[in-house]
Parts: C-alpha cells; structure tokens; sequence
C-alpha cells in the first residue's frame, strides 16, 4: 500500500460563493483510510485528516440538507 502519496487538493465545483469554502484530497482515502481537509482561503494552515466514514457521514449530511440555517 502506498502511503506517500501527495495530497491534489480540489474544491466543489458549487464553490463559487467568494471563496469561503474548502479544499479536500480524496485521493488519499484508499491508501491512508483518511481525507484530508483545508480551508481553501490559508492552504499552509491546519489540515483536518478526517476517516473516510466520517467525512462520507458529513457529505450524507450536506446532500440531506442537515446544516441549513435559514
């Protein structure tokens, strides 16, 4: 299993909202079982290394519509 990998950060293409979004690599989740995570607005800040199952929960819940606010 290659685990060296380097990330290729991509954002959504529904991101067109003044850059207030994130950046993921999911070609990491097969070797390292993990998605990273960044604020597209400081890429040489934190990354979050999510679990796979967490950030496929997350997306599940963005597709539902669990985080509205209006």
């Amino acid at each position: 299993m290659k685990t060296d990998e380097t990330p290729r950060w991509f954002t959504s293409s529904y991101s067109n909202n003044g850059g207030d979004c994130v950046e993921v690599a999911a070609n990491l989740a097969a070797s390292r079982g993990t998605v990273p995570v960044r604020d597209s607005k400081d890429r040489s800040g934190a990354v979050l290394d999510l679990p796979v199952a967490v950030f496929a929960g997350f997306v599940g819940g963005v597709k539902a519509g669990a985080f509205r606010t209006v």
